[in-house]
């Protein structure tokens, strides 16, 4: 049975509309859109008398295309300085030392408060990057993994949209060297990849679930060799040619001098000499990538997934999205290691960074789309859509029904109109100017509260407390 929708402003792939109706069929898909005709007046077919009248300004739903769930439980408590050098690979110790803690219902509560807290942002969907695969002494579950459970029950919890990654991570460094202990709950043999991405592909295409994909990741090149690498994309390409492909590269100095000293290669040029990237993959982070290294990307038709707030928090350095946008480059975002999970303050300091570098503003606009707010939120939304490989980023027919309402009243958005009401969102704004909130035709926050907010809380706060005191 379809629902109906009127609402007074939507971004659609055409641009904003005023007194737009919308049908939605039960399987949270839009079926079909009509537009208020400007010379007529009125719409051609007559409105349902369930129609659901939305005011504010209707937006499509931004896809988080990067996210390690578990690290949650870290945000906030890592800001302090060891030493005079501390870094990435100083913070990562911090890391391993909650993965090897994390239990399936520590996990399930984790991401379920983090899953909502991504709606109340507007994220309605989310790519979950997720190397937990053993139990703590490093052996494997006896019959279901709990901790892909975990994230599975706490994304139904949410309702939202999830594209599950199992990861592969099999060696610590460029050579193969072998995991070090504190990686043991992160090992996999190909074997066991490949087998576990067909079991979830087949489940999935008899359940036709709208909300749920499955897709795979390598953790990084310095994780998985090369030659397994190649093993494995033909082992994904023979159970769904349509499989979204993940992977972080080249997000740290040191990566990169390691994988020169290693292969005589840098590793973004490494991995486009494979000729393997296309389309269907997503290149997390790309921070230390150089201009012809961003045209090969480019012209793969690959996106890059950038997550500045997590960038910024451990001092990666500064991806190039000017270059790259130039060179007709697919970006996304996501949040990452979670020390912000706000869609807006990504797109506004993937802005900043252009304007810092270059000394002037309104960088990433282009001549197409003079407004800098609809033109990251809307391109960041279709690619991310595409790097989860989800029906959604875009209000129109065979779409999800994935949109946010932005409230006109809201202090934030006072003065704002179609064209400027993502500028104010990214600007002034934020999140809080996020009212409502659906994901697959269904409202997941209404007036900024979710079903499982106040029962989430409590021991939500009891876990964090746990594991800051675990950690001190």
């Amino acid at each position: 049975m379809e629902r109906h929708y009127r609402l007074a402003w939507a971004l659609l792939e055409g641009g904003w509309r005023r007194d737009v109706r919308v049908a939605v069929d039960a399987q949270g898909c839009i079926t079909r859109i009509e537009t208020e005709p400007a010379q007529t007046g009125r719409l051609e077919s007559p409105e349902a008398a369930d129609t659901e009248r939305v005011a504010g300004f209707v937006v499509p739903g931004m896809p988080n295309a990067h996210s390690h769930a578990f690290q949650r439980g870290m945000a906030g408590n890592t800001e302090y300085r060891l030493s005079s050098r501390d870094s990435f690979w100083t913070w990562r110790q911090a890391m391993y030392a909650l993965a090897r803690r994390i239990t399936p219902p520590d996990l399930e509560l984790l991401a379920g408060q983090l899953f909502v807290e991504m709606l109340k942002s507007g994220y309605t969907s989310v790519a979950e990057f997720h190397y937990l695969h053993r139990q703590a002494d490093g052996t494997a579950y006896a019959l279901t993994n709990e901790l892909w459970e975990a994230i599975a029950r706490a994304a139904d919890t949410a309702g939202i949209g999830l594209t599950f990654l199992p990861t592969l991570y099999q060696t610590s460094d460029f050579g193969s060297q072998p995991l070090k202990p504190e990686q043991a709950r992160f090992a996999m043999t190909t074997e066991e990849f490949l087998r576990a991405v067909e079991t979830r592909v087949s489940a999935e295409r008899q359940l036709a679930a709208s909300r749920i994909r499955t897709g795979a990741a390598f953790h990084s090149l310095r994780a998985v060799p090369l030659e397994t690498l190649r093993e494995a994309v033909r082992g994904l390409s023979s159970i769904d040619a349509e499989l979204p492909v993940h992977i972080h590269i080249a997000e740290q100095q040191k990566e990169v001098e390691a994988c020169r000293a290693s292969t005589g290669r840098r590793p973004i040029e490494l991995l486009l000499e494979t000729g393997l990237v296309n389309e269907r993959w997503c290149l997390v982070h790309a921070t230390h990538a150089t201009p012809a290294e961003l045209r090969g990307i480019a012209a793969a038709r690959a996106a890059v997934c950038v997550s500045i707030s997590t960038e910024a928090n451990l001092g990666d350095g500064f991806f190039d999205a000017a270059r790259f946008l130039d060179s007709s480059g697919r970006i996304c975002v996501g949040s990452d290691s979670q020390a912000s999970v706000c869609p807006a303050e990504e797109l506004r300091w993937m802005e900043y960074q252009a304007r810092l570098r270059k000394r002037r503003r309104g960088v990433l606009a282009d001549s197409q789309e003079p407004h800098v707010g609809t033109r990251l939120w809307r391109d960041a939304a279709r690619h991310g859509a595409a790097a989860l490989g989800q029906p959604a980023g875009r209000i129109a027919p065979g779409a999800r029904a994935d949109w946010l309402v932005l409230d006109p009243d809201h202090a934030s958005m006072a003065g704002a109109r179609e064209a400027t009401a993502l500028d104010h969102l990214i600007f002034a704004g934020g999140s809080p100017a996020i009212r409502d909130v659906m994901v697959a035709g269904r409202w997941v926050v209404k007036d900024r509260r979710h079903a499982a907010e106040e029962r989430l809380a409590g021991p939500f706060k009891e876990l964090m407390g746990r594991l800051a005191r675990e950690g001190a």
